[in-house]
């Protein structure tokens, strides 16, 4: 659930809840009581929860002249047939020689 910041024009009283997207935005302060708090537009906090998030995903990383690069993407490379690879080589078929007959 989002947290939503207020801030009452009558006493400017400031404070956050946390509500639902469904939830209709709070109209009375709590604090003097009247019908004046207005919410307030800030950046949103995003919080991955779960498994499949890594600290290293998003990481940006210093050059040697101090500008701030995004960490390089790994490449996962995937058979492009599904079948899986032999573990090992087929045995060299044998030539004839034709000398020795």
């Amino acid at each position: 659930m989002p947290t939503y910041a207020y801030r009452c024009k009558s006493c400017s009283y400031e404070f956050e809840e946390i509500q639902k997207f469904a939830d209709k935005a709070l109209l009375t302060c709590p604090s003097c009581k009247k019908r004046q708090l207005v919410r307030l537009i800030g950046s949103a906090g995003l919080v991955f929860k779960g498994s499949g998030f890594y600290l290293t995903d998003y990481k940006v990383k210093p050059t040697a002249d101090g500008e701030l690069k995004p960490a390089p993407k790994k490449e996962v490379k995937k058979e492009e047939t599904g079948e899986p690879k032999p573990t090992e080589s087929p045995t060299p078929k044998k030539k004839h020689d034709k000398s020795k007959h």
